[in-house]
Order: structure tokens, then C-alpha cells, then sequence
């Protein structure tokens, strides 16, 4: 009985707990803030950046993989939205990613030798379609997705020294599909939204080895990149 009446309880506040949250009407915070055709903001947030690798071959029981280990970067940057409809807006969020990442090389002994730290500073420029339900009170979650570019200010695509000397190429212009979500939420004063979303990089961005042969890029078809973003949102 005792569990019984428990149950019961739960499944009364949670029954009324959304019906206070989603069923009665409140005071609308920015009640027209979706109505404009442009709408300006900015945004700060974090970012984990990793690699996917493509192999030529692979042994099967070798441990050949090359171990990514990707350090918490941050972002900043500028919204533009324009609206399309109610549900419907187009946006482009130019900004600054900061991020790290460590790679691992399998078959050697010394750290000169298996250990590259690959920082990176992006340029990153998505446009995107944000796709919302109906405003529910002063929320509102939506869906988001696009494509993007990133321009590597640290890429070192031409310089002429390689992983025999310890250096690690990448190319400075890469082309990313994204995929993510958010709530915004009307404050009093601004909309505030918080989101979340996949980067996904789509071209090779691995500059070989001059070597054909190289123990540390030989080995690699494709290259690519692959983040997260999180993003606090302000406009």
C-alpha cells in the first residue's frame, strides 16, 4: 500500500507539475521578439574537438589505431538571424574555436616519436537552419542543422619539415555538416538559449608525410575532424 500511495503522489505532482508548466498561461517575457526579420546576438561556449581516421589497411589484433585525446576548448562569436516563418530561421554564426588535441602513434618507444600535440585556432562560419515548435510559455526547443567551413590559423599545411622532425600537418580549410539543439528561453530583458550540437568534418584534412612510406602517416586514408560545441546564446 505504501508504494502504491507513493506511485499515486508521483504521478499527481508530475500531472500537475505540467500542467503548471505548460498548460497555464503566463506573462510573456519578449512577446514579440520572433516577429523581427533580423535579430543580432552573441555567444560563448566550450568545445571538445577530436579526429576520426580512415586506414588503408589494418592489421586484425594489431593495436595500430592512432589514440586521439582532446582537451575542453572554448568558443566566442556573433549570431545573425533572419526569420523565414514562425517555426523557420536562417542563421550564420561567424566565431573563434580555440581547442587541443593529443595524438598517439602506435610502434614507437620514445615520446619525440609517438606523442603530437595538434593545437588549433578555427575561424568557424556555420549557416545553419533552426527549426522551433510552438513557443510554449518563455521556452522554446528546436532543432538545428547546417553546414559550415573552418579556417585553421595553426595548421601548418605548408610548412616544409614533417613528423620526422616532429612536426604534424593539417590543412587550413576544412567543410563540416552539423547537427544539434536548444531551448531558447525569454527572459525579461533578453532570450537566453543554451544548445548543443555535432561538428562533422567532411574532407581529408591530413597534409602526408613527404615521406610515401612514413610510419606516422603512410598508413591513412582520410583524416577528419569531429567536435561538440556548447553554446550559451544571447539576443
Amino acid at each position: 500500500m505504501k508504494k502504491l500511495f507513493f506511485i499515486i503522489a508521483i504521478s499527481l505532482f508530475i500531472q500537475n507539475a505540467n500542467a503548471q508548466w505548460f498548460s497555464r498561461e503566463r506573462i510573456l517575457n519578449r512577446e514579440n521578439e520572433d516577429k523581427k526579420t533580423l535579430s543580432w546576438g552573441y555567444f560563448l561556449g566550450f568545445n571538445s574537438y577530436d579526429y576520426n581516421f580512415d586506414y588503408i589497411s589494418q592489421n586484425l589484433g594489431d593495436d595500430t589505431d592512432i589514440q586521439v585525446n582532446g582537451q575542453v576548448g572554448f568558443n566566442v562569436g556573433l549570431l545573425g538571424n533572419l526569420r523565414i516563418n514562425k517555426h523557420l530561421d536562417l542563421r550564420l554564426e561567424p566565431g573563434l574555436s580555440f581547442t587541443t588535441r593529443s595524438l598517439t602513434f602506435s610502434g614507437f618507444a620514445e615520446e619525440k616519436d609517438y606523442l603530437r600535440e595538434v593545437k588549433s585556432t578555427y575561424i568557424h562560419i556555420p549557416l545553419l537552419l533552426k527549426v522551433s515548435t510552438k513557443r510554449m510559455n518563455n521556452f522554446k526547443p528546436f532543432i538545428i542543422g547546417g553546414i559550415s567551413t573552418s579556417f585553421n590559423l595553426a595548421s601548418n599545411e605548408d610548412h616544409p619539415e614533417d613528423n620526422k622532425t616532429g612536426q604534424f600537418r593539417s590543412i587550413g580549410n576544412s567543410f563540416n555538416y552539423e547537427l544539434g539543439f536548444g531551448i531558447d528561453f525569454y527572459l525579461f530583458y533578453f532570450k537566453f538559449t543554451p544548445s548543443i550540437r555535432g561538428v562533422f568534418g567532411m574532407n581529408n584534412e591530413l597534409v602526408p608525410d613527404n615521406d610515401p612510406n612514413s610510419p606516422w602517416t603512410g598508413n591513412i586514408e582520410k583524416m577528419s575532424s569531429r567536435g561538440m560545441f556548447i553554446n550559451l546564446t544571447v539576443q
